[in-house]
């Protein structure tokens, strides 16, 4: 095609850790990706994630010994993933089964250093097939002085220090106050850091160890990466996707990709039109915890060229709140631990505050729909504030310039707090008393909280009977205003199990293909277990670029 200002084998928009995946699939078979990313950094959300891969019957777990095989995983997903068309049909489940462990074992061959996150259990681990010691795997610790420059411009978590610390970590820190191997991990951390950078090292685990190697190899093989270049539209000939066009450097350039285009470039969190449009009622920006970068133009690029969208609609929702300081904290731990629970304006709870985040963000849009549930409140007492950490606070201390009026809202009594919050008083006096009674007993009958391994990842073991329920009783109190918000949206190009998007009229677009979270998810919008969005995007990724470099080779006679 004529008109070209450059040209490539593979044209990968995004750089998160499914686009760089990608990208060393094309490179590794011997042609030349460009990776295009919009913003001055590196990573997107996969960055700034816990970086862990949910990938049922991988190599890592399996060669220490844990049991699993893709039967029993495909009974799980069966049994927890919603019927939702061709995003969730048989054959895709199949092919991200079948994948999975191949992505993983492609990535170690070229030199990435996995870590098994054994013990955070499936999201589901008592329904048929579900793992009570879990499928994740994660990036160990990788030094980011080898980046050289591109260090800084890898994106991290705003405000997050260079830490080694691993995704089953975070668990036992909560626990620092509380049990031996809690402090044993806290003086650990320390220790490990002091030498880190006694050696003049930088420590990246989580999402930053997985996009830290990926890119690692990435620049070792001469993968080209462009920073600050926006795709605006995509060049189509003959009903195939050519290319498309890049704003770089103040100018637009038409780049031609001789085997295709993948989109890897996230979801539309940051999009607040997109949001109003697609889904449920409130919704705000402000509550996602995904990158700034996630604004959809890729997904809405694609539409205007045929391509098919589903589960616009749905989110890798749950819990946020919202720090003094404005910055918006996902809401693991502190709703899961003992002494404190989850109400609405009535003061009535409405959710297992231990659940998934997913299903909690569902309980509570569709506790709205009845009663005012969004704020929600998290209620917790003295004991709560004095043993666990809450968001970067440390257990114990909670100065005046860390509280507000939607942050650990501090009242002497009950009825002090329901006052300052809004929510009814006599409603909430009487909730609390039928939680303590429940939580001295150890059953929560209302929404059986602490009943599931799940539940009982993030809890207190040296609270009796049930180490997830404690009695809300000793002041002050505190609230915290909690939001129905997300890590990412999971709706967007529909694609088929080569990760092909799909015209509205049902047919393969050639030349493009779509993975992580501008693809609607192979999950149907729920999370089977820890590293759910992650784990697909790679694998999706992978096949992807795999499909199109044997078209390549088909073209080009290297068969």
């Amino acid at each position: 095609m004529s008109g070209l200002e450059r040209k490539c084998d593979a044209l990968i928009v995004g750089s998160g850790a499914a686009a760089l995946v990608g990208a060393l699939v094309v490179k590794i078979a011997g042609f030349e990706p460009l990776v295009v990313e919009k913003t001055d950094l590196i990573g997107g959300s996969s960055a700034m994630s816990g970086g862990g891969l949910w990938i049922p019957n991988n190599p890592v777990i399996k060669e220490m010994g844990y049991v699993d095989s893709f039967e029993a995983a495909l009974t799980y997903l069966t049994n927890v993933v919603p019927e939702a068309g061709m995003a969730t049909s048989p054959e895709r489940i199949r092919a991200f089964l079948e994948n999975g462990p191949a992505m993983v074992s492609f990535l170690r061959d070229l030199g990435f250093r996995w870590r098994a996150a054994t013990g955070y259990p499936d999201y589901y681990p008592e329904k048929p097939g579900g793992s009570a010691t879990g499928r994740s795997i994660e990036g160990a610790v990788f030094d980011g002085k080898k980046l050289g420059d591109w260090l800084g411009r890898l994106r991290r978590y705003p405000g997050a220090p260079p830490l080694p610390i691993y995704i089953t970590d975070a668990a036992k820190l909560y626990l620092m106050r509380r049990t031996a191997s809690g402090l044993a991990t806290a003086l650990k951390l320390g220790l490990m850091t002091a030498g880190y950078r006694a050696l003049g090292r930088v420590p990246l685990t989580l999402g930053a160890s997985l996009v830290g190697q990926l890119l690692w190899l990435c620049l070792q093989r001469g993968v080209e990466i462009w920073l600050e270049s926006q795709v605006v539209d995509l060049i189509e000939s003959d009903g195939r996707i050519v290319g498309a066009v890049v704003n770089r450097e103040g100018r637009s350039i038409r780049v031609g990709a001789r085997g295709g285009v993948l989109v890897a470039s996230g979801g539309f969190e940051r999009n607040q039109k997109m949001r109003e449009r697609y889904l449920p009622k409130p919704t705000d920006a402000r509550w996602t915890v995904g990158s700034p970068g996630n604004t959809g133009d890729l997904i809405e690029v694609a539409q205007r060229h045929g391509a098919q969208v589903s589960l616009m609609d749905k989110a890798w929702g749950g819990p946020v709140m919202i720090t003094p300081k404005g910055e918006t904290a996902f809401v693991l731990a502190e709703r899961s631990l003992p002494f404190g629970i989850i109400v609405d304006s009535t003061g009535e709870r409405f959710m297992n505050e231990s659940a998934s985040y997913v299903d909690c963000w569902k309980a509570q849009y569709e506790r709205h729909r009845k009663v005012n549930a969004i704020p929600a409140w998290l209620v917790i007492d003295s004991r709560h504030r004095s043993n666990y950490l809450f968001g970067t606070l440390p257990p114990g201390r909670t100065p005046e310039s860390q509280t507000g009026p939607a942050f650990l809202m501090r009242a002497n009594t009950l009825k002090e707090l329901a006052d300052k919050t809004g929510v009814d008083p006599t409603g909430l006096e009487s909730t609390v008393r039928r939680f303590n009674a429940m939580a001295r007993a150890g059953k929560d009958e209302d929404f059986g909280r602490g009943d599931s391994a799940y539940d009982r990842y993030y809890s207190d073991p040296r609270v009796k009977p049930n180490p997830n329920l404690g009695p809300i009783e000793r002041p002050p109190f505190y609230a915290t205003a909690i939001y129905p918000g997300d890590l990412g949206t999971l709706g967007g190009l529909l694609t088929d199990e080569y990760g092909r998007v799909l015209h509205v009229d049902g047919y393969p677009i050639e030349g493009l293909y779509a993975a992580g979270n501008a693809s609607a998810s192979v999950f149907g919008g729920t999370y089977p277990g820890p590293g759910s969005t992650l784990g697909p995007a790679c694998t999706f990724a992978f096949i992807a670029m795999r499909h199109l470099v044997e078209r390549l080779k088909s073209s080009s006679g290297r068969g």
